[in-house]
């Protein structure tokens, strides 16, 4: 099998980041059956898991990245990918090359296979697929540590099958609501299932609502609640478009570190972060301030406030739920100067887009419309209504590529072109600039 066919072989199963959630059913058993016949890989290294509705991948990102510069060999498991699947499996930094991955998926078929012919608990999906491959891959690789990202959720998501040395959460909001609830509290709850019996938990800043069910599921199961923002805070010193400079004052330590990501909410996932680091240290890794500075200071994670050009600026932001379109609003206020904002707008089917559109629409001078090739992409046509309901005319254009091409064409040197409403967008941004 080469790398193009294991692709097609692993998106062939049910893939619920790109068809309607309604028809997967979510059930841990389908894996287990499936990582109990691979010899149980996910019990090989020592594991953080890492649940919530924005900031999990950058917070997975830099905890993955301090590991790696305290001297641990660390795997990394996130999604959705930008531009290449071997993204999501990574280790020390690299992600997974293609001959690895076509030979992985070769070894592991007949076990795949073999699941799914049993019937017992329905069909493996293509995300439990890649949490399999992704621990089959640390596995092999012998990482020290696996840090694992939440897919959907955190009960029932493919990455809930371990025994984690610690626990994240990050901030919630709404999101997913046609799986996960429609309150605040029920999506709490759904993320709160990754805490295990007597485990520690590292928690961001919540609403009352989401906080409340996190502090009684902590009770319930005996583990320990490490608070972001009470317990870990900092004060930003610098802030321009490539990063910011910033004290924190951690569990254990007062840091002064560098971030090469804008926008006040990586601060908190890098206050998690270090929280998360922290207790790691007191449970006998050999973690030192260094590292932490190092490993924040090189923290690669593409496609959040990432600038792509300059004179005119392009920044792309995956920002696709109200809450951080809120953020990013305040983010690009706060981070760049510039003169007038167009803003390149598209997003999914499933996301709140009349809130996304309501905190977005009052801040740019042009809105350009457009829909990314991925199946839930919603048409411009009725995007472009959205913004006329708050006010706002938007220009329609068929793809990302077209949607650039304009912009560029109609900003001027000290301009800012914003890309944002999905990663499906921001990850064809990309593509343009790459190609």
């Amino acid at each position: 099998m080469n790398y193009p066919s294991a692709v097609d072989y692993i998106l062939s199963f049910a893939d619920y980041e790109r068809i309607p959630r309604s028809a997967v059913v979510f059930d841990l058993r389908r894996i287990e059956m499936l990582l109990a016949r691979l010899g149980n890989p996910q019990n090989a290294a020592k594991t953080v898991h890492i649940a919530g509705t924005k900031g999990k991948g950058s917070t997975a990102a830099m905890i993955a990245s301090i590991l790696y510069q305290s001297g641990y060999r660390t795997g990394l498991y996130t999604s959705p990918h930008l531009l290449s699947i071997r993204e999501r499996l990574q280790v020390d930094g690299e992600p997974i090359t293609e001959k690895a991955f076509a030979r992985l998926v070769s070894r592991l078929k007949p076990e795949f296979e073999a699941v799914n012919e049993s019937g017992t608990y329905g069909e493996l999906t293509t995300f439990e697929l890649l949490t399999a491959l992704a621990l089959a891959h640390f596995k092999e690789s012998a990482v020290d540590y696996q840090v694992l990202e939440a897919g959907l959720g955190g009960r029932l998501d493919a990455t809930n099958v371990t025994d984690p040395e610690i626990c994240v959460i990050t901030s919630i909001s709404y999101d997913h609501m046609d799986v996960l609830g429609d309150t605040l509290a029920e999506i709490a709850a759904e993320k709160a299932g990754i805490i295990k019996p007597k485990s520690v938990v590292v928690v961001a800043r919540q609403s009352p609502e989401a906080r409340a069910v996190i502090e009684k599921t902590c009770r319930e199961k005996g583990a320990r609640l490490v608070s972001v923002g009470s317990e870990i805070t900092w004060q930003r010193q610098t802030a321009g478009p490539d990063g910011q400079t910033f004290r924190l004052k951690g569990i254990s330590g007062e840091y002064d570190l560098s971030l090469p990501l804008a926008g006040e909410h990586q601060l908190e996932n890098a206050a998690a972060a270090v929280a998360a680091v922290e207790v790691l240290k007191e449970h006998g890794a050999r973690i030192s301030p260094e590292s932490i500075a190092r490993g924040l200071a090189q923290v690669h994670w593409p496609g959040r406030l990432q600038v792509m050009r300059r004179e005119p600026w392009l920044v792309v932001d995956g920002a696709h739920n109200a809450d951080s379109a809120r953020r990013l609003v305040a983010a690009l206020r706060q981070y760049f100067v510039f003169q007038r904002l167009t803003l390149i707008f598209g997003a999914s089917s499933d996301k709140n887009i009349a809130g996304m559109v309501a905190e977005l629409a009052s801040f740019p001078n042009r809105v350009i419309v457009t829909s990314s090739r991925h199946p839930r992409a919603v048409s411009p046509d009725s995007l472009s209504g959205e913004f006329t309901r708050q006010g706002m005319s938007a220009e329609v254009t068929e793809n990302v590529s077209a949607a650039i091409e304009i912009a560029l064409a109609g900003a001027a040197p000290g301009d800012l072109i914003c890309v944002t409403g999905s990663l499906f967008i921001v990850a064809e941004a990309m593509e343009y600039f790459v190609e």
